[in-house]
């Protein structure tokens, strides 16, 4: 097969002769995701160090620490916290753990890595940084963790609002 020159030359029977444009991407690559509360939210892809689906019962729980915290998760042999990213925003809508699998956003910042279990993942895609507004109608809980929001669609009440993960990081919340 490797010999056959229209393997080589990209050509077969299904394609075309003519060359195919690709589409260049607008913008920069995003992950896009909901917390409990159905809020949804985007962090840069240059941000995440990995995306884990968890079994619940490998996050474990540890004692006298922020309520923030679901527990600890070894990935690989590293030890991270994993932290409700909902409730961290200040939604009183607990994440529920009692489901197969927990998404959870590896973000890493120099040596400090911190999971951020969400409840669901939309998917990559490419967002425009120029289209992006100063948040509205934002708790005060939520506002010093975002750089900014788009709009979605004709609604104007929904929102996709970009996280600053180096701020969710570096906050000192959870030492509380």
């Amino acid at each position: 097969m490797i010999g056959n020159s229209d393997f080589l030359t990209g050509r077969g029977q299904d394609q075309a002769p003519e060359l195919q444009e690709l589409e260049s991407p607008e913008g920069e690559l995003h992950l896009k995701f909901f917390v409990a509360s159905g809020d949804e939210f985007a962090l840069p892809a240059t941000g995440i160090r990995e995306v884990i689906s968890s079994p619940p019962d490998r996050i474990t729980p540890i004692p006298n620490v922020s309520p923030l915290l679901l527990g600890t998760l070894n990935v690989r042999g590293r030890v991270i916290w994993v932290a409700d990213l909902g409730q961290f925003l200040g939604s009183p809508v607990l994440l529920s753990t009692d489901r197969p699998e927990i998404s959870v956003i590896a973000v890493e910042d120099q040596d400090t890595m911190l999971g951020l279990a969400i409840d669901r993942i939309v998917g990559m895609d490419w967002l425009d940084i120029e289209d992006i507004q100063i948040p509205t109608n934002v708790p005060d809980g939520m506002a010093p963790f975002l750089r900014g929001e788009w709009t979605q669609g004709r609604e104007s009440d929904h929102y996709l609002r970009l996280l600053d993960q180096v701020a969710i990081l570096r906050s000192a919340r959870w030492a509380a």
